[in-house]
Protein backbone atom coordinates (compact mmCIF):
# COMPACT_ATOMS: atom_id res chain seq x y z
CA UNK A 1 0.00 0.00 0.00
CA UNK A 2 1.59 3.28 -1.26
CA UNK A 3 0.31 5.06 1.81
CA UNK A 4 2.58 2.52 4.16
CA UNK A 5 5.56 3.09 2.16
CA UNK A 6 5.14 6.55 2.77
CA UNK A 7 5.07 6.23 6.55
CA UNK A 8 7.79 3.68 6.23
CA UNK A 9 10.24 6.10 4.22
CA UNK A 10 9.72 8.48 6.98
CA UNK A 11 11.22 6.17 9.28
CA UNK A 12 13.83 5.61 7.15
CA UNK A 13 14.08 9.33 6.75
CA UNK A 14 14.37 9.66 10.46
CA UNK A 15 17.10 7.22 11.21
CA UNK A 16 19.13 8.47 8.48
CA UNK A 17 19.34 12.34 9.70
CA UNK A 18 19.96 10.78 12.96
CA UNK A 19 22.87 9.08 11.96
CA UNK A 20 23.98 11.90 9.98
CA UNK A 21 23.62 14.17 13.55
CA UNK A 22 25.82 11.44 15.39
CA UNK A 23 28.55 11.94 12.95
CA UNK A 24 27.80 15.77 13.00
CA UNK A 25 28.05 15.03 16.75
CA UNK A 26 31.65 13.08 16.84
CA UNK A 27 32.89 15.71 14.49
CA UNK A 28 32.39 19.37 16.80
CA UNK A 29 33.27 17.36 20.13
CA UNK A 30 36.50 16.93 18.07
CA UNK A 31 37.15 19.96 16.48
CA UNK A 32 40.25 20.71 18.65
CA UNK A 33 41.32 16.75 18.95
CA UNK A 34 44.72 16.61 17.26
CA UNK A 35 44.71 13.67 14.37
CA UNK A 36 40.81 13.66 14.52
CA UNK A 37 40.16 12.65 11.09
CA UNK A 38 36.05 13.35 9.81
CA UNK A 39 33.31 11.57 10.02
CA UNK A 40 30.76 11.79 6.84
CA UNK A 41 27.45 10.28 6.51
CA UNK A 42 25.74 9.28 3.11
CA UNK A 43 22.53 9.26 1.74
CA UNK A 44 21.44 6.17 -0.58
CA UNK A 45 18.34 6.29 -2.33
CA UNK A 46 16.35 2.79 -2.16
CA UNK A 47 13.56 2.51 -5.20
CA UNK A 48 11.14 -0.37 -5.31
CA UNK A 49 9.58 -0.52 -9.00
CA UNK A 50 6.28 -2.61 -8.84
CA UNK A 51 5.29 -2.49 -12.38
CA UNK A 52 1.55 -1.45 -12.00
CA UNK A 53 1.85 2.11 -12.40
CA UNK A 54 1.41 2.67 -8.33
CA UNK A 55 4.41 4.21 -7.05
CA UNK A 56 5.41 2.57 -3.46
CA UNK A 57 8.48 5.04 -1.27
CA UNK A 58 11.37 3.12 -0.91
CA UNK A 59 13.34 5.17 1.23
CA UNK A 60 16.85 6.15 2.10
CA UNK A 61 19.57 4.29 4.05
CA UNK A 62 22.88 5.59 5.38
CA UNK A 63 26.48 4.77 4.68
CA UNK A 64 29.40 6.54 7.08
CA UNK A 65 33.28 6.71 6.84
CA UNK A 66 36.08 8.89 7.86
CA UNK A 67 38.04 10.89 5.29
CA UNK A 68 41.36 9.42 6.41
CA UNK A 69 43.34 10.97 3.82
CA UNK A 70 42.30 14.32 4.47
CA UNK A 71 45.07 16.05 6.27
CA UNK A 72 44.53 18.83 8.85
CA UNK A 73 46.91 22.16 9.36
CA UNK A 74 50.01 21.78 10.95
CA UNK A 75 51.06 23.58 13.80
CA UNK A 76 54.52 24.51 15.71
CA UNK A 77 55.00 23.36 19.12
CA UNK A 78 57.64 22.72 21.81
CA UNK A 79 58.47 19.31 22.05
CA UNK A 80 61.20 17.63 19.63
CA UNK A 81 59.72 14.73 19.29
CA UNK A 82 56.05 15.94 18.53
CA UNK A 83 55.77 14.49 14.59
CA UNK A 84 52.87 15.58 12.22
CA UNK A 85 53.30 14.10 8.48
CA UNK A 86 53.25 16.29 5.39
CA UNK A 87 51.77 14.55 2.83
CA UNK A 88 50.97 10.88 2.35
CA UNK A 89 51.99 8.16 5.22
CA UNK A 90 51.33 7.05 8.59
CA UNK A 91 53.04 6.73 11.55
CA UNK A 92 53.69 3.00 12.86
CA UNK A 93 52.69 2.90 16.28
CA UNK A 94 51.40 0.31 18.82
CA UNK A 95 50.00 -0.03 22.18
CA UNK A 96 52.30 0.25 25.58
CA UNK A 97 50.28 -2.37 27.41
CA UNK A 98 51.37 -4.87 24.14
CA UNK A 99 55.16 -4.40 25.73
CA UNK A 100 54.90 -6.50 28.63
CA UNK A 101 53.34 -9.83 26.30
CA UNK A 102 56.62 -10.99 25.00
CA UNK A 103 55.27 -14.09 23.71
CA UNK A 104 53.58 -12.83 20.47
CA UNK A 105 54.52 -9.93 17.53
CA UNK A 106 53.57 -6.54 18.64
CA UNK A 107 50.71 -5.11 17.49
CA UNK A 108 50.59 -2.42 14.27
CA UNK A 109 48.63 0.01 14.41
CA UNK A 110 49.12 3.74 12.49
CA UNK A 111 48.23 7.20 13.11
CA UNK A 112 49.11 10.30 11.56
CA UNK A 113 50.47 12.48 14.79
CA UNK A 114 51.65 12.19 18.10
CA UNK A 115 52.93 14.03 21.29
CA UNK A 116 55.86 11.39 22.22
CA UNK A 117 57.79 11.71 25.55
CA UNK A 118 59.98 8.85 26.87
CA UNK A 119 58.16 7.35 29.65
CA UNK A 120 60.38 5.94 32.56
CA UNK A 121 62.09 3.22 30.77
CA UNK A 122 62.97 5.61 27.99
CA UNK A 123 60.03 4.35 25.34
CA UNK A 124 58.64 7.57 23.29
CA UNK A 125 55.17 6.81 23.93
CA UNK A 126 51.80 9.09 23.92
CA UNK A 127 49.76 10.23 27.03
CA UNK A 128 47.24 7.79 25.46
CA UNK A 129 49.74 5.17 25.85
CA UNK A 130 50.87 4.76 22.38
CA UNK A 131 54.04 3.73 21.24
CA UNK A 132 56.39 4.96 18.79
CA UNK A 133 58.17 2.35 16.50
CA UNK A 134 61.36 2.72 14.30
CA UNK A 135 64.15 0.63 12.67
CA UNK A 136 66.95 0.97 14.77
CA UNK A 137 70.30 1.78 13.71
CA UNK A 138 73.68 -0.43 13.99
CA UNK A 139 77.02 0.92 16.14
CA UNK A 140 77.85 3.24 13.42
CA UNK A 141 74.53 4.93 13.35
CA UNK A 142 73.82 3.97 9.50
CA UNK A 143 70.27 1.61 9.30
CA UNK A 144 70.66 -2.03 7.53
CA UNK A 145 68.40 -2.50 5.14
CA UNK A 146 64.71 -4.32 6.69
CA UNK A 147 61.96 -5.65 5.01
CA UNK A 148 59.08 -3.67 3.65
CA UNK A 149 56.14 -5.24 3.77
CA UNK A 150 56.55 -6.66 7.49
CA UNK A 151 56.74 -5.14 10.56
CA UNK A 152 59.59 -8.02 11.61
CA UNK A 153 62.31 -4.76 11.85
CA UNK A 154 60.53 -2.49 13.49
CA UNK A 155 60.60 -1.97 17.65
CA UNK A 156 60.00 0.15 20.41
CA UNK A 157 62.03 3.61 19.97
CA UNK A 158 64.08 3.95 23.10
CA UNK A 159 65.97 6.97 24.33
CA UNK A 160 67.95 7.00 27.06
CA UNK A 161 68.71 10.39 28.31
CA UNK A 162 71.35 9.38 30.77
CA UNK A 163 73.53 7.54 28.62
CA UNK A 164 76.80 8.27 27.74
CA UNK A 165 78.63 7.95 24.16
CA UNK A 166 81.84 8.19 22.39
CA UNK A 167 82.56 9.21 18.88
CA UNK A 168 85.39 7.68 17.82
CA UNK A 169 87.88 9.41 14.85
CA UNK A 170 88.05 7.84 11.84
CA UNK A 171 89.24 10.46 9.46
CA UNK A 172 92.00 13.26 10.05
CA UNK A 173 92.91 15.95 7.22
CA UNK A 174 96.20 17.35 7.57
CA UNK A 175 97.02 20.59 6.06
CA UNK A 176 100.62 21.19 6.76
CA UNK A 177 103.43 24.01 4.77
CA UNK A 178 106.94 22.35 5.38
CA UNK A 179 109.92 25.08 4.14
CA UNK A 180 110.96 24.83 1.49
CA UNK A 181 114.41 26.22 2.45
CA UNK A 182 115.08 22.94 4.46
CA UNK A 183 115.74 21.03 1.80
CA UNK A 184 118.23 22.74 -0.24
CA UNK A 185 122.13 21.99 0.00
CA UNK A 186 123.93 23.64 2.90
CA UNK A 187 120.38 23.78 5.68
CA UNK A 188 120.67 22.21 9.27
CA UNK A 189 118.29 19.53 8.10
CA UNK A 190 116.36 19.26 11.65
CA UNK A 191 113.49 16.90 11.57
CA UNK A 192 110.14 18.59 12.69
CA UNK A 193 107.48 17.57 15.14
CA UNK A 194 103.84 17.66 14.72
CA UNK A 195 101.21 16.23 17.41
CA UNK A 196 97.42 15.52 16.48
CA UNK A 197 95.06 14.90 18.88
CA UNK A 198 92.58 12.14 18.17
CA UNK A 199 89.90 10.49 20.57
CA UNK A 200 89.75 6.20 20.38
CA UNK A 201 87.13 4.22 20.88
CA UNK A 202 86.89 4.59 24.58
CA UNK A 203 86.66 8.12 24.26
CA UNK A 204 90.42 8.57 25.45
CA UNK A 205 92.45 11.54 23.66
CA UNK A 206 95.16 9.92 21.79
CA UNK A 207 97.82 11.26 19.31
CA UNK A 208 99.69 10.78 15.99
CA UNK A 209 102.66 12.18 16.61
CA UNK A 210 104.22 13.16 13.24
CA UNK A 211 108.13 13.91 12.30
CA UNK A 212 109.41 15.62 9.02
CA UNK A 213 113.29 15.25 7.93
CA UNK A 214 113.92 16.68 5.30
CA UNK A 215 116.47 15.25 2.99
CA UNK A 216 119.50 17.41 2.38
CA UNK A 217 121.79 16.88 -0.69
CA UNK A 218 125.23 17.99 -1.52
CA UNK A 219 124.10 20.52 -4.15
CA UNK A 220 121.00 22.08 -5.23
CA UNK A 221 117.60 20.92 -4.11
CA UNK A 222 115.99 17.81 -3.24
CA UNK A 223 112.35 18.82 -2.44
CA UNK A 224 112.32 15.46 -0.27
CA UNK A 225 110.91 14.86 3.30
CA UNK A 226 110.63 11.57 5.19
CA UNK A 227 107.44 11.41 7.44
CA UNK A 228 107.13 8.89 10.21
CA UNK A 229 103.43 9.05 12.05
CA UNK A 230 103.14 7.12 15.57
CA UNK A 231 100.70 6.43 17.74
CA UNK A 232 100.87 6.88 21.23
CA UNK A 233 97.84 4.47 21.76
CA UNK A 234 100.52 1.77 20.72
CA UNK A 235 102.89 2.94 22.88
CA UNK A 236 104.62 5.25 20.32
CA UNK A 237 105.57 2.84 17.86
CA UNK A 238 105.49 3.42 14.14
CA UNK A 239 102.34 3.10 12.25
CA UNK A 240 103.72 4.67 8.72
CA UNK A 241 106.70 5.83 7.25
CA UNK A 242 106.56 7.78 3.77
CA UNK A 243 108.90 9.69 1.38
CA UNK A 244 106.96 12.48 -0.33
CA UNK A 245 108.40 14.53 -2.86
CA UNK A 246 107.18 18.45 -3.75
CA UNK A 247 107.08 19.57 -7.38
CA UNK A 248 109.21 22.63 -8.28
CA UNK A 249 107.79 23.22 -11.40
CA UNK A 250 106.13 27.04 -12.24
CA UNK A 251 102.75 25.41 -12.47
CA UNK A 252 102.50 23.10 -9.53
CA UNK A 253 104.99 24.44 -7.47
CA UNK A 254 105.03 23.52 -3.68
CA UNK A 255 102.46 20.90 -4.20
CA UNK A 256 102.66 17.07 -3.79
CA UNK A 257 104.62 15.20 -6.57
CA UNK A 258 104.96 11.41 -5.45
CA UNK A 259 104.56 9.61 -1.91
CA UNK A 260 106.34 6.62 -1.80
CA UNK A 261 105.14 3.66 1.29
CA UNK A 262 108.21 2.78 3.37
CA UNK A 263 106.06 1.01 5.78
CA UNK A 264 102.39 1.20 6.86
CA UNK A 265 99.08 1.39 5.10
CA UNK A 266 99.19 2.36 1.51
CA UNK A 267 98.79 6.31 -0.12
CA UNK A 268 96.12 6.35 -2.65
CA UNK A 269 96.75 8.84 -4.89
CA UNK A 270 93.34 9.37 -5.78
CA UNK A 271 91.81 10.66 -3.12
CA UNK A 272 95.09 11.30 -0.97
CA UNK A 273 94.12 8.93 1.25
CA UNK A 274 96.60 6.87 3.79
CA UNK A 275 95.44 4.02 5.70
CA UNK A 276 96.54 3.88 8.75
CA UNK A 277 96.41 1.27 11.09
CA UNK A 278 96.08 2.68 15.23
CA UNK A 279 95.83 0.95 18.70
CA UNK A 280 91.73 1.50 17.81
CA UNK A 281 92.01 0.25 14.73
CA UNK A 282 91.39 1.59 11.16
CA UNK A 283 92.00 5.23 10.49
CA UNK A 284 92.60 7.59 6.90
CA UNK A 285 95.24 10.43 6.91
CA UNK A 286 94.57 12.72 4.31
CA UNK A 287 97.89 14.86 3.25
CA UNK A 288 96.40 15.56 -0.64
CA UNK A 289 96.63 14.50 -3.89
CA UNK A 290 99.84 14.95 -6.58
CA UNK A 291 99.13 17.64 -8.32
CA UNK A 292 96.35 19.59 -6.60
CA UNK A 293 96.31 22.27 -4.37
CA UNK A 294 95.39 21.50 -0.54
CA UNK A 295 96.55 18.85 1.96
CA UNK A 296 100.53 19.30 2.42
CA UNK A 297 102.97 21.61 1.00
CA UNK A 298 106.45 23.05 1.00
CA UNK A 299 106.83 26.62 0.20
CA UNK A 300 108.96 29.28 1.29
CA UNK A 301 110.89 29.09 4.84
CA UNK A 302 108.03 28.42 6.95
CA UNK A 303 106.39 25.32 9.13
CA UNK A 304 103.14 25.91 9.67
CA UNK A 305 99.51 23.23 10.27
CA UNK A 306 97.42 25.39 7.82
CA UNK A 307 94.15 23.10 8.37
CA UNK A 308 94.11 20.38 10.52
CA UNK A 309 90.39 18.65 10.47
CA UNK A 310 89.07 15.28 12.25
CA UNK A 311 86.15 13.72 12.97
CA UNK A 312 85.21 12.76 16.58
CA UNK A 313 84.73 13.67 19.43
CA UNK A 314 85.39 13.28 23.49
CA UNK A 315 82.82 11.06 25.46
CA UNK A 316 79.47 12.91 25.53
CA UNK A 317 75.95 12.80 27.46
CA UNK A 318 73.25 12.36 25.41
CA UNK A 319 70.81 15.77 26.11
CA UNK A 320 67.78 15.41 23.48
CA UNK A 321 66.83 13.75 20.43
CA UNK A 322 65.27 15.48 17.34
CA UNK A 323 63.74 13.57 14.26
CA UNK A 324 64.44 15.09 10.57
CA UNK A 325 62.40 15.17 7.18
CA UNK A 326 63.27 11.50 6.46
CA UNK A 327 62.42 10.20 9.74
CA UNK A 328 65.89 10.01 11.24
CA UNK A 329 65.68 9.94 15.32
CA UNK A 330 69.16 11.86 16.25
CA UNK A 331 70.19 11.47 19.87
CA UNK A 332 72.37 14.69 20.75
CA UNK A 333 75.09 14.96 22.98
CA UNK A 334 76.90 17.73 25.16
CA UNK A 335 79.80 17.11 23.36
CA UNK A 336 78.52 18.50 20.34
CA UNK A 337 78.15 15.16 17.92
CA UNK A 338 75.01 13.54 16.99
CA UNK A 339 74.14 9.80 16.17
CA UNK A 340 71.45 8.53 14.38
CA UNK A 341 69.67 6.02 16.70
CA UNK A 342 66.43 4.84 14.28
CA UNK A 343 64.49 5.81 11.93
CA UNK A 344 60.78 5.46 11.46
CA UNK A 345 59.18 4.64 8.44
CA UNK A 346 56.13 5.65 6.99
CA UNK A 347 53.21 3.47 6.53
CA UNK A 348 51.53 4.01 3.22
CA UNK A 349 48.25 1.86 2.04
CA UNK A 350 46.34 1.95 -1.35
CA UNK A 351 43.09 2.57 0.44
CA UNK A 352 43.32 5.05 3.67
CA UNK A 353 39.99 5.56 4.02
CA UNK A 354 39.40 1.25 3.90
CA UNK A 355 41.40 1.10 7.71
CA UNK A 356 39.35 0.04 10.60
CA UNK A 357 39.01 3.29 13.01
CA UNK A 358 40.09 2.44 16.74
CA UNK A 359 40.27 4.68 19.54
CA UNK A 360 42.87 7.56 20.07
CA UNK A 361 42.76 8.30 16.27
CA UNK A 362 44.50 5.17 15.32
CA UNK A 363 43.69 3.31 13.02
CA UNK A 364 44.72 -0.74 11.40
CA UNK A 365 44.97 -2.34 8.45
CA UNK A 366 42.13 -4.03 7.12
CA UNK A 367 41.17 -6.05 3.76
CA UNK A 368 39.41 -2.70 2.65
CA UNK A 369 42.68 -1.06 2.68
CA UNK A 370 45.12 -2.91 1.40
CA UNK A 371 48.12 -4.33 2.34
CA UNK A 372 50.73 -2.05 3.66
CA UNK A 373 54.11 -1.13 2.55
CA UNK A 374 57.10 0.85 4.74
CA UNK A 375 58.57 3.98 3.18
CA UNK A 376 61.15 6.06 4.20
CA UNK A 377 59.89 9.28 4.87
CA UNK A 378 59.74 11.26 1.73
CA UNK A 379 60.38 8.69 -0.54
CA UNK A 380 58.05 6.99 -2.77
CA UNK A 381 54.65 9.09 -2.39
CA UNK A 382 55.64 9.03 1.50
CA UNK A 383 55.08 12.34 2.53
CA UNK A 384 58.02 14.06 4.68
CA UNK A 385 57.94 13.77 8.64
CA UNK A 386 57.76 16.95 10.55
CA UNK A 387 58.81 17.82 14.19
CA UNK A 388 58.25 20.13 16.27
CA UNK A 389 55.09 20.12 15.10
CA UNK A 390 50.95 18.47 15.55
CA UNK A 391 48.59 17.77 13.04
CA UNK A 392 44.50 19.67 14.04
CA UNK A 393 41.29 18.06 13.42
CA UNK A 394 40.05 18.47 9.56
CA UNK A 395 36.52 19.59 11.42
CA UNK A 396 35.06 22.78 10.20
CA UNK A 397 33.04 23.92 12.59
CA UNK A 398 31.39 26.46 10.26
CA UNK A 399 30.66 23.43 7.88
CA UNK A 400 29.46 21.16 10.65
CA UNK A 401 27.18 23.52 12.44
CA UNK A 402 25.33 24.80 8.59
CA UNK A 403 24.95 21.00 8.11
CA UNK A 404 23.45 20.93 11.43
CA UNK A 405 20.45 23.59 10.64
CA UNK A 406 20.16 20.88 7.69
CA UNK A 407 19.79 17.76 9.17
CA UNK A 408 17.52 19.39 12.08
CA UNK A 409 15.18 20.74 9.23
CA UNK A 410 15.18 17.04 7.22
CA UNK A 411 14.15 15.56 10.80
CA UNK A 412 11.73 17.87 11.52
CA UNK A 413 10.51 17.44 7.66
CA UNK A 414 10.52 13.62 7.91
CA UNK A 415 8.47 13.36 11.05
CA UNK A 416 5.92 16.33 9.54
CA UNK A 417 5.73 13.07 6.91
CA UNK A 418 4.69 10.51 9.66
CA UNK A 419 2.32 12.95 11.26
CA UNK A 420 0.55 13.46 7.91
CA UNK A 421 0.51 9.90 7.18
CA UNK A 422 -1.35 9.13 10.86
CA UNK A 423 -3.77 11.92 10.37
CA UNK A 424 -4.58 10.15 6.86
CA UNK A 425 -4.77 6.91 8.37
CA UNK A 426 -7.35 7.99 11.13
CA UNK A 427 -9.48 9.62 8.38
CA UNK A 428 -9.05 6.03 6.32
CA UNK A 429 -10.41 4.66 9.80
CA UNK A 430 -12.69 7.31 9.94
CA UNK A 431 -14.78 6.52 6.50
CA UNK A 432 -16.48 3.58 8.69
CA UNK A 433 -18.05 6.03 10.91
Amino acid sequence: MTISSSLIAGVAGLNVNASRLATISDNIANSSTYGYKRAVANFHSLVLNNGNGAYSAGGVRVTTHREIDASGPLITTSNATDIAIAGRGMLPVTPASALDDTSSPLPLMLATTGSFRPDSGGVLRTESGLVLMGWPAISDGTIPAYPRDTIAGLEPVAVDLNQFAGDPTTAINMGVNLPATQTQAGAAGDPLDLSIEYFGNLGTSEALDVTFTPSVPATGQSNQWTMVVSDTASGGASVGEYTITFDDTRGNGGTIASVVTVSGGAYDSATGEIALTVAGGPMSLNIGMPGIAGGMSQLSGSFAPVAITKDGSPVGNLTSVEIDANGYVNAIYDAGFTRTIYQVPLVDVPNPNGLNALDNQTYQISPESGAFFLWEAGDGPAGEMIGFAREESTTDVAAELTQLIQTQRAYSSNAKIIQTVDEMLQETTNIKR
